[in-house]
């Protein structure tokens, strides 16, 4: 027998070690007990989950699933970070965005841990002649300030470098970004833009303030489209080429027009998704880069995604865009901006603009997640779900760029059906609560006290849609809202359970669950005639069916049920009108329900 050193490390270190082989048997094992007779790699198929793109996720991953050389840090082609150091130095840059002329929130942003601004102005935000005001107080050579102002981006830009003149600003000490971005409005608005003024801009900060982009490349029209990972990166590099080309016919050299671009991605609570996208989008734009000689790295400002945010149960937004700024923070994002738990009620109070600074705050100086150059490197998972979303992504980029390239798509209509039909897809898995929406369509309080805000400023509309998450169930709870308003109690239904509380207990639960997430409230006391309700749902377990939901169904008809459901699988009962089971089309149940209970 080998004597190994004590070295207080020994546990199982005379053991050898398992072979993959070895998992896949037992593996086999486990599934044949469920009724699945499979064996060798099909088991590993057997329990890979497929995402969007075509993307698959397996239950395993080892030395094996070789991907791409990611690389060095700071190294093309950037997969682990567009610096050697990371965000080592100071973490990254936490960038607030603002809206509205706010008292005092700008600068309690940049006094409480916010290290620059994003402002929108003109149309949909703060006025152009008000961004004196808003910067009133600023130290504008330490604090960047990226503006957003669509239409206006001329007007405002001049706005800002009269701002330095006046305040004496070295124009080498200016850092930010002047929001050009000609193809992002008209994907937000249908309206085209001339290209002319964003090349004149990017001309001046060349020429004279080094630390000034002029254009952002905004993935996020495509993101909130309802656009995939994929979709969203291909539409990001088509976005870009399509500017190096009129940036370099305006006279600027292909250095210095990939040195005029900043990339503005959507960080998601899929943490792991997340991170690969921020890896490929670098991967990708350095191939970009490497055809077009132009060396230098993607520069990345990742935003938390407005399509998760919801608005019921809101607080919920806390945790979402917590899981959404790591996975922003691991993927290496340069600029990461955290939008409050109320951004989608309307302008966010002092309190949600605190916990969305303090939440990149906590994960740079308490979780040190920052003090790793690349957390997530040499993960085997991570590393092939990169290589998986890079070649998807590139794929749909030569698609945009067969098509005629990003404006030509655009303004054809395809880029929109493509979309949508993402959306579609996706649609269908939140409908069935495949995808669950914590606090909406799983957990729902039908008691909470609705938040309220201030009303935003409109943001411009007539190009691509804006889609949520929530938006199908949003619209059952507005129902039901209304419904309560005008008689002062919610539409309800009875839970008729049948049995022990061992039987009933799980399925009253889901079915509870289920119909609060339509804003019908489940009555469990007393009897069917006194809960007020028309409708009622058996709740047991398929033992007891079989012995009594006919009768139990017979009953309830006799006190003035006008539809019997029954929690379970659908099966051959007498008397039962539908079934209500998991991964049944919640959204098509619910309205149909209060279509039939009269709420409108």
């Amino acid at each position: 027998m080998t004597v190994l050193p004590d070295d207080g490390l020994s546990l199982a270190a005379e053991f050898p070690d398992a072979t993959h082989e070895q998992w896949q048997r037992l593996v086999e094992g486990v599934l044949r007990k469920s009724g699945k007779e499979v064996s060798g790699a099909a088991v590993e198929d057997a329990l890979s989950t497929t995402l969007e793109d075509g993307l698959r996720t397996r239950p395993l991953y080892t030395a094996r699933d070789a991907a791409p050389d990611p690389g060095l840090p700071g190294f093309a082609p950037f997969v682990r970070g567009s610096r050697p150091e990371g965000n080592t130095a100071g973490g990254w840059d936490v960038r607030q965005r603002h809206t509205a002329l706010t008292e005092n929130a700008v600068l309690a942003d940049l006094e409480n841990g916010g290290t620059s601004l994003w402002l929108v102005l003109g149309e949909g935000g703060i006025p152009v002649d008000g961004l004196g005001r808003a910067l009133e107080g600023v130290y504008l050579d330490l604090a960047p300030v990226v503006l957003d102002a669509g239409r206006d981006t001329a007007e405002a830009a001049e706005a800002l470098l009269r701002l330095y003149q006046d305040k004496g600003v070295d124009p080498k000490a200016a850092r930010g970004n002047l929001g050009a971005d000609p193809l992002g409005y008209e994907a937000r608005t249908g309206a085209a833009l001339d290209f002319a003024p964003s090349a004149a801009l990017a001309a001046r900060c060349a020429e004279r303030y080094p630390g000034l982009r002029a254009l952002t490349v905004d993935a996020l029209p495509y993101h909130e489209a309802g656009g995939s990972a994929a979709q969203e990166l291909g539409a990001s590099l088509a976005t870009g080429v399509a500017y190096l080309r009129e940036l370099t016919e305006a006279g600027l050299g292909v250095e210095q027009a990939a040195g005029q671009l900043e990339f503005r991605y959507a960080a998601t609570a899929d943490q792991f998704l997340t991170i690969a996208k921020l890896r490929a989008a670098r991967r990708l734009w350095a191939r970009v880069a490497e055809v077009c000689d132009a060396p230098g790295a993607q520069v990345q400002h990742v935003v938390t995604s407005p399509v998760m945010m919801s608005r019921r149960d809101p607080w919920v937004n806390m945790l979402r865009t917590t899981v959404a700024t790591l996975a922003a923070g691991v993927g290496g994002a340069d600029s990461v901006t955290v939008l409050p738990f109320d951004h989608a009620l309307g302008l966010p109070d002092a309190f949600a603009r605190r916990i969305a600074r303090n939440t990149s705050t906590i994960l740079i100086e308490e979780s040190h997640l920052a003090r790793v150059i690349d957390p997530a490197g040499g993960s085997w998972y991570v590393e092939a779900l990169t290589d998986q979303l890079a070649q998807a992504a590139w794929e749909f980029f030569r698609t945009i760029e067969r098509d005629g390239g990003q404006a030509a798509v655009l303004r054809s209509g395809r880029l929109r059906t493509d979309l949508a039909t993402t959306w579609a897809e996706r649609s269908k898995r939140l409908a069935r609560r495949r995808e669950p929406i914590t606090g909406v369509s799983e957990f729902p309080l039908l008691a909470e006290k609705p938040v309220v805000r201030e009303p935003a400023p409109e943001p411009p509309s007539g190009g691509l849609p804006r889609v949520r998450r929530d938006e199908a169930y949003e619209e059952l709870r507005a129902r039901s809202d209304a419904h309560l308003a005008a008689t002062g109690a919610r539409p309800r239904i009875f839970l008729a359970t049948l049995g022990s509380a061992a039987e009933y207990t799980a399925r009253a639960t889901f079915a509870s669950n289920l119909f609060q997430a339509g804003g019908i409230e489940p009555v469990t006391e007393g009897c069917f005639e006194d809960s007020g309700a028309t409708e009622a749902v058996l709740c047991s377990s398929d033992a007891r069916y079989a012995e009594q939901a006919e009768q139990a169904a017979e009953s309830l008809r006799a006190a003035g049920a006008r539809h019997v459901f029954l929690a379970g699988r659908p099966a051959d009962h007498a008397g039962i009108d539908s079934y209500v089971f998991a991964g049944c089309d919640a959204v098509d149940v619910l309205s149909a329900t209060l279509d039939r209970m009269g709420v409108s």
